[in-house]
């Protein structure tokens, strides 16, 4: 079926016709004057490429009890992602290109958005060899041990120096053994490690969930001396501060929601571009695992479905930092595709945040109850419909 949908405008105020045509999809200012099997009016909408979110936990194969790659990228496509990049944390970690495939035959039989993993750094995902990563070369958009960093030093440097030479990036969760996730120095004395080792190895190098406004000040100098390292930050860190804490496991995740310098630090980062990435760090957990308090419940927490929706109702991100951080400097960082991908967001459009509503099988987010603002009307992903109101 031939589609049109008429009367957007794309962030600069400019007008966009957008086709699907069974073939691909293409945008151009008018489209009115070919045949379409149906038109539908986008008009109050604004279009931009769809989100490309560089860190989602989808929990297949291994965890499917969590989440899977069938809900998880449904909720994606009517949050407007149009590709996600899947982090390691499975059974088995995906540490060679046999592993690999079995998740990548579930991407390819379930995913309705481009999905993209991550092979680990190590075997087994925290191991002390290396991962067999040229075989995964092809396949994966980078490297990382997710969920723990890579703490022997002539270990990293062998990763960079192979990541370097397969042209792909080592994304690090950043995480000292021995130094509690509550301080920030966990994060940014590995942080600070990494980016010398970045320095003599050439690799392009990027920190995961960025929170410590330390970690922020490392990676601006880094930038500043033209070394290849890139930062992400996630909504959670940007919009909340540790007085916002409950003794509720909708607040757990690691790294942990930090001091209000922090988050003026993060927000500032953003705004600068020395933060460059806005990910979810998408992370669902069954219900019985987040309901026992604070302390014992398990860390993560959903995002997928409230990301775009908390950040531009707080105001404190112009729409093209947003759609620069949430869409174009992930795909620029991890070479995504974009070919094909159009989301029409109603910016005006607000709703209560309600876990019951989730498509996702995870419900735990700290923004329960809030307010967002905007919504996805439709979404295109590599040519195709992925979702549509």
């Amino acid at each position: 079926m031939r589609l049109l949908f008429r009367g957007a405008q794309d962030i600069h105020g400019r007008g966009l016709d957008v086709a699907v045509t069974g073939g691909g999809a293409f945008a151009q200012p008018s489209l009115s004057g070919l045949d379409f099997d149906r038109v539908i009016d986008m008009a109050g909408c604004v279009v931009f490429p769809g989100f490309a979110d560089a860190h989602v936990h989808l929990r297949e194969p291994g965890f499917s009890y969590k989440e899977t790659i069938f809900a998880g990228t449904r909720a994606a496509a009517r949050a407007g992602c149009g590709v996600l990049c899947a982090m390691p944390n499975l059974d088995p970690a995906p540490d060679d290109r046999e592993h690999l495939e079995a998740q990548l035959a579930v991407i390819r039989r379930d995913a309705a958005v481009r999905v993209i993993p991550f092979g680990s750094i190590t075997r087994g995902r925290g191991g002390p060899e290396l991962s067999r990563m040229e075989e995964m070369a092809p396949f994966v958009a980078g490297y990382s041990d997710d969920g723990c960093g890579v703490p022997d030093d002539a270990l990293m440097r062998r990763a960079m120096l192979e990541a370097k030479r397969l042209h792909k990036v080592i994304s690090q969760h950043c995480e000292v053994p021995g130094i509690p996730g509550t301080d920030p120095e966990s994060e940014w004395r590995m942080a600070e490690r990494d980016i010398r080792l970045c320095e003599e190895t050439g690799c392009r190098y990027h920190i995961c969930h960025v929170s410590s406004r330390v970690t922020v000040d490392l990676v601006r100098r880094a930038k500043q001396r033209g070394l290849p390292v890139t930062c992400e930050t996630a909504p959670h860190y940007l919009l909340l501060n540790r007085s916002d804490v409950q003794d509720d496991g909708r607040f757990k995740m690691n790294p942990p929601i930090r001091e209000e310098e922090d988050r003026l630090a993060l927000v500032e980062g953003v705004l600068d571009g020395t933060v460059d990435a806005i990910a979810t760090d998408h992370a669902p957990h069954s219900a019985e695992e987040k309901s026992r308090g604070f302390e014992k419940s398990a860390s993560g927490i959903v995002g997928l479905e409230t990301a775009f929706p908390v950040l531009w109702k707080s105001g404190l991100f112009p729409l093209d930092t947003l759609v620069k951080a949430m869409s174009h400097r992930p795909r620029e960082i991890f070479s995504l595709p974009s070919d094909g991908d159009f989301a029409f967001f109603d910016l005006d459009a607000e709703s209560v945040i309600d876990p019951a509503r989730f498509l996702s099988l995870g419900r735990s987010t700290p923004f329960e109850g809030w307010t967002g603002r905007g919504r996805c009307r439709a979404n295109i992903v590599a040519g195709q419909v992925a979702w549509m109101e």
